[in-house]
């Protein structure tokens, strides 16, 4: 099972999401601007994905410029509860095995989850 954080309006989603769809994977979709991590989920993905907050934010985001997110002093947690209240600041796709992670960006990193 892939859990998938799918922004429906991305095209790099819906690509990574088709190539999943296509290799037969099973899927779960979660559109995360609709249904937002907790702090918790996202600290597991930062884990699984081997990042810092700050490498999975979306710095070209309004709330990013907004929120002063680039204040090199900001403690992970503030970074973390940033993209809990602020989900669209979250790089998109992030695709979930058991253990391991990956953004999909390219879109065809997400079969990397299917090869064990």
């Amino acid at each position: 099972m892939i859990r998938f954080y799918h922004n429906p309006k991305c095209s790099k989603s819906r690509a990574a999401l088709a190539l999943l769809e296509e290799a037969g994977a099973e899927i779960e979709v979660i559109e995360y601007l609709k249904h937002p991590p907790s702090l918790e989920e996202l600290e597991r993905l930062l884990v699984l994905l081997g990042m810092e907050p700050r490498e999975l934010m979306r710095k070209k985001e309004d709330e990013y410029i907004d929120l002063y997110l680039d204040d090199i002093t900001l403690e992970r947690k503030h970074l973390i509860a940033a993209m809990v209240d602020n989900p669209n600041l979250i790089e998109r796709p992030i695709a979930v095995s058991e253990d391991r992670a990956v953004v999909g960006r390219p879109p065809e990193q997400v079969l990397s989850l299917l090869n064990r």
